[in-house]
């Protein structure tokens, strides 16, 4: 991946995003399997080691967003990005549809309670982007679900404005709190994820994941489509910024997932803890008395 640049996905506010333009499948960055297995260890390798000097230098935390429709690869791409980092530093959270305990909140209120502690790095599947995505597209659960007061919802281009603000608001206010958020959009295309919808209802040990749901959001493939476009438009920034990545190609997407939070971890520029001149005397002799306890009988 010498010739990697993630300026290539990043949208920070600088361009606009137009989803009819945004790729669905780019060129192979991996010869074959032999070379493919081994920069994913690789990339394992280099998180564990960039997660660890995070959780030593607890300074920071970091915020992995994963947007995408359903099939796109998302659990697939969690699981093989962070295959080889220390669960410690490590928590993901995957949003289903709200409780009624959460829809007894305002939209923030569930993703707020497990945002990452410095030192780790939090991965939301799905996240508080659903209230700007799924709710837009469906705008009737507002009222029927969220049961928000008729006349917050009589303008609903004033409450999509509204929502992206707070969102825009809730990502600065964790970038002046030492925790980074970066957010990847998986951009599968509606041929590739109908194959891995019929794949997924012939196969026994996924089709319980199935729901007939999934049938009718391909019916309002349009409009996701747009919600995307507007939410990465709206909430897209230098502090905060999107990644949308072709997802036709599983490997492709999670080589360059695993690059672009590589890339993220390296600019906070972290480092362990240095040990001044008593601290250093303090472990020799740590050393002195582990070496007598070994030579006692």
């Amino acid at each position: 991946m010498s010739d990697f640049n993630s300026d290539d996905y990043r949208y920070d506010g600088s361009k606009k995003f137009e989803i009819s333009k945004a790729k669905t499948r780019f060129k192979d960055i991996y010869a074959d399997k032999a070379e493919y297995e081994a920069m994913q260890d690789e990339s394992a390798k280099e998180l564990d080691e960039l997660q660890s000097m995070m959780y030593a230098h607890n300074r920071y935390g970091l915020l992995v967003i994963f947007q995408a429709m359903d099939a796109a690869g998302k659990d697939g791409t969690i699981k093989h990005v962070l295959s080889g980092v220390n669960p410690v530093g490590v928590k993901i959270h995957s949003f289903k549809r709200p409780t009624d305990t959460e829809l007894g909140h305002d939209f923030l209120w569930r993703t707020n309670l497990v945002l990452p502690q410095r030192g780790t790095i939090t991965i939301f599947n799905r996240s508080y982007y659903e209230e700007v995505l799924v709710v837009k597209v469906q705008p009737e659960i507002l009222t029927q679900s969220q049961r928000l007061p008729t006349e917050l919802t009589e303008d609903l281009d004033k409450l999509w404005k509204h929502r992206y603000t707070d969102i825009r608001n809730l990502e600065k206010y964790l970038y002046r709190n030492g925790i980074r958020v970066i957010k990847f959009f998986l951009n599968v295309s509606k041929e590739e994820q109908a194959e891995r919808l019929i794949e997924r209802i012939e196969d026994p040990s996924k089709n319980w994941k199935f729901e007939e749901q999934d049938v009718k959001v391909r019916d309002q493939w349009a409009e996701y489509m747009q919600a995307y476009e507007d939410c990465i438009n709206a909430t897209a920034s230098k502090k905060a910024p999107w990644f949308v990545i072709p997802a036709d190609d599983k490997k492709n997407l999670r080589l360059t997932v695993a690059k672009i939070v590589a890339e993220e971890l390296k600019k906070m520029h972290m480092k362990y803890p240095e040990s001044g001149p008593q601290r250093t005397e303090e472990l020799r002799h740590f050393i002195d008395i582990i070496n007598a306890q070994t030579n006692q009988p």
